[in-house]
């Protein structure tokens, strides 16, 4: 059981995180529409088109890559997300299929630089990016320097938005309390990041249903909400989509889609 209030939490937070925010020229706009930033069905049925393929293991190979990008195509999948090396080659395969290719900035640690995070979104995007998923500055974000976080966070959704291009903040929610999430989510909304998203894959812990439920109790229907480490399942992923997630991260979408053939609840899941 949770033993704080969200509201509570964000009517506490929002004046320090507007102040912050407003040291750098104030909020941004976002690009998502509304529409498809707020929880959607959790229906198997659906389910592809909410799936975010990654492959961002540091071994992964060009193979790989293109058996990711054909499955991704192949099941309706919304994105493949993969590192920057393989970024050009992805937005070859996926080129005209309707799968978008996405990449990864400050990732997996978040402890970058305005300017360098620029210059990385923007180098992105020239491979082909059409969506980025951005690590926030963890450590600044436990330590209360919002200002610092926040510079992050704008200075890509800065290059970003101009280019068409979505942006995901991830907020690795295993290594933060309550409070810090709530002030992460209100960051992202007020810098103009399109969703929050729970974790790399490479922290201490993946999404949990409280997450997912305490971020789309922060944004409402305004961002998008993405689930993301340890789903493997078909349960686990509707769970997540019914807890609020509008978008899931996994490695496992090809067989998330061959469950739904003959779905029974499985034993492996997600922490609730």
């Amino acid at each position: 059981m949770q033993q704080f209030s969200p509201s509570t939490l964000t009517e506490q937070l929002a004046p320090q995180m507007r102040l912050a925010v407003e040291t750098l020229g104030g909020p941004l706009e976002r690009l998502l529409p509304q529409g498809a930033a707020g929880p959607q069905p959790a229906s198997a049925e659906r389910l592809a088109g909410l799936i975010d393929q990654i492959l961002l293991r540091p071994e992964a190979t060009a193979a790989q890559v293109e058996v990711t990008c054909c499955e991704a195509m192949e099941c309706g999948f919304a994105v493949v997300c993969v590192n920057a090396a393989y970024l050009g080659l992805a937005s070859r395969l996926l080129a005209g299929s309707g799968v978008r290719p996405g990449g990864v900035v400050a990732f997996p640690l978040g402890a970058s630089l305005p300017e360098l995070v620029a210059g990385e979104a923007e180098r992105l995007i020239a491979l082909g990016a059409h969506e980025l998923d951005m690590v926030v500055q963890v450590g600044a974000l436990i330590e209360g320097d919002y200002a610092r976080a926040a510079a992050d966070v704008r200075a890509v959704v800065q290059v970003a938005h101009p280019a068409g291009v979505l942006v995901k903040l991830i907020l690795e929610t295993a290594l933060l309390n309550p409070e810090q999430k709530v002030a992460g989510c209100l960051l992202a909304e007020l810098c103009g990041a399109d969703f929050v998203k729970t974790s790399t894959g490479f922290g201490p812990g993946g999404a949990t249903l409280e997450d997912v439920r305490l971020m789309r109790a922060v944004v409402g229907p305004r961002l998008g909400v993405k689930a993301a480490g340890g789903i493997r399942t078909l349960e686990a992923a509707l769970r997540m989509v019914e807890a609020g997630a509008s978008r899931l991260g996994t490695s496992h979408g090809a067989s998330l889609l061959k469950q739904i053939r003959g779905w029974e609840p499985a034993a492996q899941g997600v922490e609730s």
